[in-house]
């Protein structure tokens, strides 16, 4: 068995991934504070083909060298706008038919693996502040809170690595696989 060389993975170039048709999920970034964490969820969402990121409140925008460090790129094919808070950029996406959740241990919040997509519709997932998490006010303005269970003696993953879980199980519903 050899590794593939990037000649040979088929990958879309940037005026294709632009032209392509996005798995209707957005990230929304509630006040994420690392360039890095950002730059992450740059490369993740354009590895998912996601419909876009919204950046809020002290989230840092492209152009930015350590954003650019993880992104590896993404930062430029990754459809993203900036709201001065992550509670605009929900009240913005339900405007629009997105249903909103968040990313976060709630009081009756739907564990990962039992949360269902409808193929037709579009989702936006909240992914909270490094420290503090998603703020209370936009919890309540989610439709809901989806977690991610854990076994170990910590009460949250990295903002990037929990993004990756749940990024996954959602999109695979999304794109039908």
């Amino acid at each position: 068995m050899r590794k593939l060389r990037v000649t040979e993975m088929g990958r879309m170039n940037a005026e294709q991934y632009k032209a392509s048709a996005k798995t209707p999920l957005v990230l929304v970034l509630d006040d994420v504070r690392s360039m890095y964490n950002v730059g992450s969820l740059f490369r993740t969402a354009d590895c998912f083909r996601l419909a876009g990121m919204a950046l809020c409140g002290i989230t840092a925008c492209p152009p930015h060298t350590e954003i650019h460090k993880t992104a590896l790129g993404a930062e430029m094919t990754v459809d993203w706008q900036y709201f001065p808070t992550a509670l605009q950029a929900v009240s913005y996406l339900k405007g629009r038919g997105y249903h909103v959740f968040s990313l976060e241990q709630t009081v009756g919040s739907i564990a990962l693996q039992d949360f269902r997509t409808v193929s037709t519709e579009r989702y936006a997932l909240v992914l909270g502040n490094e420290v503090k998490g998603v703020a209370q006010e936009v919890v309540d303005a989610s439709e809901g809170a989806i977690e991610i269970p854990q076994f170990g003696t910590k009460h949250s993953f990295n903002v990037s690595v929990s993004a990756g879980i749940a990024i996954w199980q959602i999109a695979k519903q999304l794109m039908g696989l």
